[in-house]
């Protein structure tokens, strides 16, 4: 049995709210960075940028980067990192925060997240930049459930990533064609 991911409420860098209903019916990959990383966000968002470069114009998959810094990365702040990225007006990759209108939440929020994605990331003085993550990408189903985890720093593994996509997808299409027989 899959994990699956418990219930949220983001705010993405459009200001509309995102919740997990935003992407019954596909999947998504999900990561955790925060704009000003100088560790490992750039290449992880590089790797990230490789899997959007193959499916991102396919409708049945989605990108959700979470700020694990809702205090600096407003809004504005991931608009501006989303054009950066040059992936600014992409329908299909969110940039999301646990702050609402630019006003931050618990952070406790993001890093409980972060854990049920079964990722690590939390607040670290002695961190670049003041946090420390692991860079994993979650591979979540169209139901919710987490269906793989990835280290974005290994090559390797954004490769099989890139790999094991089309079966998801491939099951994706064939529980609405179920649907649609019923």
């Amino acid at each position: 049995m899959f994990s699956k991911v418990p219930a949220f409420r983001l705010t993405d860098q459009n200001g509309q709210v995102i919740t997990n209903q935003t992407f019954a019916g596909r999947a998504y990959v999900a990561d955790f960075f925060f704009a000003t990383c100088p560790g490992i966000c750039p290449k992880m968002q590089g790797e990230l940028l490789k899997v959007y470069a193959k499916y991102g114009k396919d409708p049945r998959l989605a990108f959700l980067s979470h700020t694990i810094d809702p205090a600096h990365d407003s809004i504005p702040v991931l608009r501006d990192y989303a054009e950066r990225l040059g992936v600014g007006g992409a329908r299909n990759w969110y940039f999301a925060t646990t702050g609402a209108h630019g006003v931050p939440t618990a952070k406790d929020t993001v890093f409980q997240l972060a854990r049920a994605y079964f990722t690590a990331a939390e607040p670290d003085k002695a961190a670049p930049g003041g946090f420390a993550h692991n860079g994993t990408f979650a591979l979540v189903d169209d139901q919710g459930h987490i269906r793989g985890l990835y280290d974005s720093l290994n090559p390797k593994e954004v490769e099989r990533l890139l790999a094991e996509l089309p079966t998801l997808l491939a099951e994706i299409d064939s529980r609405k064609q179920a649907v649609a027989r019923q």
